[in-house]
């Protein structure tokens, strides 16, 4: 095959982040996708719907004349979070899901939830008027293992939180691990997952074998190759339950390359490419588009994209930058260690 055409896809985890870094990098993910779910984990975060909406507008400030993007806006989950709040957003089509940072987990986490219980008044709520949960699914006790974190999360916080509130729509963001993919598969009802673009490509090795390499870390963390065949697996099986959430989160160079380097992977320029490379790898081209473009809007309760876009097999590799400039400095582009022959026409 040397050509394909599929619905205009979307990406549903994607940080823009804000300020000159957003301006930096937003026509990235405007070029190829129409709508994505955009991460509230700002400085200070984005935890009402005022906080949510004057993101929105500097998004939409921030975009170029002439590019076609939705946002998506989610509500940084904490223990004080106003269950009122956050019906009104989604009454008044702002906030399409809450996103669940426990405490610690990730990059500007530490205004996270760290006591369920003291949570449940706006689950509870979110519950009953339909708005997902999108959480990251790891546990931050010191004493687990980081390699361990998502497995203990499913069991300990998890799976007893959708006992408890089995209504409860909840969507697992970058799985990472075959025990999250069993566990959704084996879910009957309000379950879901993203996979990321650059947890199919590498496993752990990437990050440590011939030295550290810094653009390779994200949380979570890449795991051992058996979880990286599970989500190649899962993403390639057209089952509805998972599909696309790139996760891209850029950070400048100096951040990534330092004693206690960022957290974060940037594929935004070149996810499509990368996502076609897998998918005919797997001899799975033809189930591209419901992964990217079709089991997402499924599960948040949109129509797919009428746009199409199309991609073609070149002869030539393709020649993405390394690095792209923004207003606060470099920031290098994910690199997926093998050539890339698909782009998008």
């Amino acid at each position: 095959m040397k050509s394909l055409t599929l619905r205009r896809p979307d990406d549903w985890h994607l940080h823009l982040r804000d300020g000159k870094m957003l301006e930096g990098v937003i026509a990235d993910s405007a070029r190829h996708f129409a709508r994505a779910i955009i991460m509230p984990n700002l400085v200070p975060p984005v935890v009402t719907t005022a906080d949510a909406a004057a993101y929105r507008g500097r998004i939409m400030a921030a975009l170029p004349s002439g590019m076609d993007f939705t946002p998506l806006m989610t509500l940084y989950l904490t223990e004080h979070t106003d269950p009122d709040d956050v019906e009104r957003g989604k009454a008044d089509g702002l906030i399409s899901a809450v996103k669940l940072y426990p405490a610690g987990a990730t990059t500007n986490s530490h205004g996270g939830v760290r006591e369920m219980d003291k949570a449940m008044p706006v689950l509870e709520r979110m519950a009953k008027i339909g708005l997902p949960l999108c959480v990251h699914g790891e546990v931050t006790t010191p004493e687990v293992d980081i390699f361990d974190r998502e497995a203990v999360f499913i069991e300990t916080v998890l799976d007893p939180l959708r006992k408890r509130l089995p209504e409860l729509k909840v969507t697992m963001e970058h799985v990472t691990t075959k025990n999250g993919i069993d566990y959704v598969k084996a879910s009957s009802a309000n379950l879901a997952a993203s996979i990321t673009t650059h947890h199919l490509i590498i496993n752990r090795n990437a990050i440590l074998v011939g030295g550290i390499k810094p653009h390779y870390y994200c949380l979570p963390v890449a795991k051992r190759e058996e979880h990286r065949l599970a989500l190649r697996a899962a993403a390639v099986s057209g089952d509805a339950r998972f599909f696309l959430g790139t996760d891209s989160a850029p950070h400048v160079d100096p951040l990534k390359e330092c004693a206690c380097g960022c957290a974060g992977i940037y594929t935004s320029v070149n996810t499509m490419s990368c996502l076609a490379h897998v998918f005919e790898e797997e001899n799975a081209l033809d189930r591209l588009e419901a992964f990217a473009s079709l089991n997402g809007p499924a599960w948040y309760g949109l129509k797919p994209n009428e746009e199409t876009i199309t991609l073609e097999k070149r002869d030539e590799a393709v020649d993405y930058p390394a690095k792209i400039e923004t207003g606060d400095g470099t920031v290098t582009v994910f690199d997926p260690m093998f050539p890339l022959h698909w782009a998008v026409a």
